[in-house]
């Protein structure tokens, strides 16, 4: 009898799934007869005004109000609010990637995406060794890997599936269209991106994402774990590492930027400091964070503070 009851719990929740699915399907396909602006524009609009109504609104102010206790409540709801609005132009951007990306060196006029560091590109594809690039959860993140694809820059990336599967699989052949080889995260994750490293070759990673083990570190001011991966691959392959980001213009345009190579802390043996590498990223991110603040997710529980807010 409790197999049967499991079975049919189970067969419910893929329903569900499945529903969430094609009605997320449905309103991508819906966008897709808009124009790419308009489109985009409207998801804004939709996004601004249903995810205030949502419990996740609530996690984000308390997110809020811990990172910026200095700014009003207004400033914070403004922010919050703003935030929900980049969440709804990512998902309608997904629908128009390709058209997107339309940053082309050989033109004079400026287009939809703007690229800075276009040097440190060229010298990673043309240099091979091995090399990790890190960024976050800011402005249009997927757009990152499209760019290192269309310089000719073979990067790996490691990236989390949707929870939903059938999203997943549409995700997943989604990207690796247009971003090249992509590693889903799991268990044994590290070991294909150790391989592409020891080959000589570059790895990408997001690395703002929530952990509940890891590394004690601080962001914002505030405790949280932080994934060590980055820092041990490092320390295994003696791999460069390089921050970039995508940061939102008006009018629907972007900045994509590769920063120069940063230095990470070592003892007084030269062994690389796996601690105060964690706490490099988290404040890279963080400056990336406080300059662009509407444009981070704000909705994820990156301080593992869900269960204290109130629904």
């Amino acid at each position: 009898m409790k197999m049967v009851i499991t079975r049919i719990v189970l067969a419910l929740m893929h329903f569900r799934q499945w529903l969430v699915a094609q009605a997320t399907f449905g309103l991508l396909n819906l966008l897709k007869v808009l124009p790419a602006d308009p489109a985009i524009r409207f998801a804004d609009r939709i996004a601004r005004f249903v995810g205030p109504k949502l419990w996740r609104h609530k996690l984000m102010m308390t997110n809020l109000r811990n990172a910026f206790p200095e700014k009003s409540e207004n400033d914070l709801q403004e922010i919050a609010v703003a935030s929900w609005g980049h969440m709804g132009r990512m998902a309608a951007e997904y629908v128009f990637l390709d058209r997107l990306f339309d940053f082309d060196p050989e033109k004079t006029e400026a287009g939809r995406v703007e690229v800075s560091g276009i040097p440190i590109f060229l010298d990673l594809r043309d240099n091979p060794r091995p090399f990790i690039v890190f960024t976050a959860h800011t402005g249009n993140f997927e757009l990152l890997p499209v760019a290192g694809k269309a310089f000719g820059l073979e990067v790996m990336v490691l990236f989390r599936p949707p929870n939903n599967p059938y999203i997943a699989d549409k995700v997943f052949s989604f990207r690796a269209a247009r971003m090249g080889s992509l590693v889903p995260s799991h268990a044994g994750s590290s070991f294909a991106l150790a391989r592409r490293l020891e080959a000589g070759g570059g790895v990408g990673v997001l690395v703002d994402q929530k952990f509940k083990k890891g590394l004690s570190t601080s962001f914002f001011g505030q405790p949280v774990k932080t994934n060590p991966l980055l820092a041990k691959l490092v320390r295994q392959f003696d791999a460069e590492v390089y921050p970039a980001r995508c940061i939102r213009l008006p009018d629907n345009r972007f900045r994509l930027e590769i920063e120069p190579r940063i230095d990470l802390p070592r003892d007084e043996k030269g062994n690389l400091d796996v601690q105060g590498t964690a706490q490099v990223l988290n404040d890279k991110v963080e400056s990336w964070v406080r300059e662009y603040p509407e444009q981070w997710l704000w909705y994820h529980d990156r301080w593992n503070i869900k269960g204290t807010v109130e629904r």
